[in-house]
């Protein structure tokens, strides 16, 4: 069976580092080769950008300059990191992907939704997500479980208000989303998407 590409999308706080870090543990006692990535920041070029991207200080970083970073680190993530993992046959789990760039700078920030739609084709170049896990949960819980916050997670309720809505509505439109209720316990989610990961693979020695 071809590897399987799985991403962890959702507001910020909603829990979903904590679920890709336990899926990835899981596979892994499995001895099943795979990866755990993320965006922005997954490869060394990655690392800059991030810092850039998520530095408080940088509070006059214009929505399209934002939005460009983002498409570099996910060009540069794609091309060193999972492109090259899957054709080795090693499962990829990623701690975000395009999703969120839709989600936060197309929803949050008002950015053309088809200008950003374009730039991930581009980008991608057909690459998708086998199955993609959405931690849902309200903004207000989310932001309770933040500690010390990036510039992103100190943008105003409202922000992440849309944010939220806008992942709901891509989920809504793309069949390989599973909502799941982040205000749920640890491992309750964790359970649930195993039971996801199992139906999607169909394989015996998945226990």
């Amino acid at each position: 069976m071809k590897p399987l590409f799985i991403t962890f999308e959702g507001i910020d706080g909603c829990g979903k580092s904590t679920q890709a870090k336990r899926l990835y543990n899981y596979l892994k006692n499995l001895n099943i080769q795979v990866i755990l990535t993320f965006e922005p920041g997954g490869t060394d070029i990655g690392k800059f950008i991030r810092k850039i991207l998520l530095d408080s200080k940088n509070t006059h970083i214009d929505k399209l300059t934002e939005l460009f970073l983002y498409m570099a680190d996910r060009s540069q993530h794609i091309k060193e990191i999972i492109e090259p993992s899957l054709r080795r046959g090693i499962w990829v789990i990623s701690d975000r992907f395009y999703d969120a760039t839709l989600a936060y700078q197309g929803f949050g920030r008002g950015i053309d939704i088809g200008l950003i739609q374009m730039l991930n084709k581009k980008i991608c170049g057909g690459l998708e997500p086998d199955i993609t896990f959405l931690l849902d949960c309200p903004v207000k819980v989310a932001i309770e479980r933040r500690g010390e916050e990036d510039r992103l997670e100190k943008e105003d309720i409202d922000f992440h208000k849309r944010v939220r809505e806008g992942y709901l509505s891509l989920a809504k439109r793309e069949k390989r989303f599973v909502v799941l209720d982040a205000t749920k316990k640890i491992e309750e989610i964790e359970k649930e998407i195993i039971k996801k990961i199992k139906g999607l693979i169909n394989r015996k020695d998945l226990k």
